[in-house]
């Protein structure tokens, strides 16, 4: 490689870590700019897998304005971080896959002593959008929790 594809290619990998720590953000600070920001308009986002560990029924999520409405009315109402580990990234032209470890903390803003630590395997199918990369497609596989899932969903 030259050291303009160099440049390129550290440029993408950038790019497409940041759609992730975008739509972690997005949750993270309550904002719906920094969400529309990450996702495909139609994205979709599996909840899916982790449903057996946390003995949940998330749906499967489609379409940007749809994730972004259960988002907002969920998990967006709670104290939350996240934290993104062990990036691992594979680009082909205008796709790409991206490998993460995630670990996100859910509080309830009116019981601080209620919570539900998660570590998730994401699984991200991403597009080239301009100089953008947005995730098309997010798959948060359950890897363990500590706490209370049902705090995801307002109970």
């Amino acid at each position: 490689m030259n050291p303009e594809q160099v440049i390129l290619e550290l440029r993408d990998r950038l790019e497409i870590v940041d759609a992730l720590y975008r739509f972690g953000a997005g949750i993270d600070f309550n904002s719906e700019e920094l969400l529309v920001s990450s996702l495909t308009p139609d994205a979709v986002v599996d909840f899916t897998q982790g449903n057996e560990l946390w003995g949940l029924d998330f749906p499967v999520l489609t379409g940007r304005d749809p994730i972004i409405q259960v988002l907002k009315a969920s998990v967006c109402l709670l104290v939350t971080t996240h934290v993104v580990t062990n990036l691992r990234t594979e680009i082909n032209e205008d796709t790409a896959k991206l490998y993460a470890i995630v670990e996100a903390q859910h509080i309830p803003p009116n019981d601080r002593s209620r919570h539900c630590l998660m570590k998730n395997q994401y699984d991200v199918s991403l597009v080239r959008e301009g100089e953008k990369w947005l995730i098309k497609h997010l798959n948060v596989n359950g890897v363990w929790f500590t706490g209370e899932p049902s705090i995801l969903i307002g109970q």
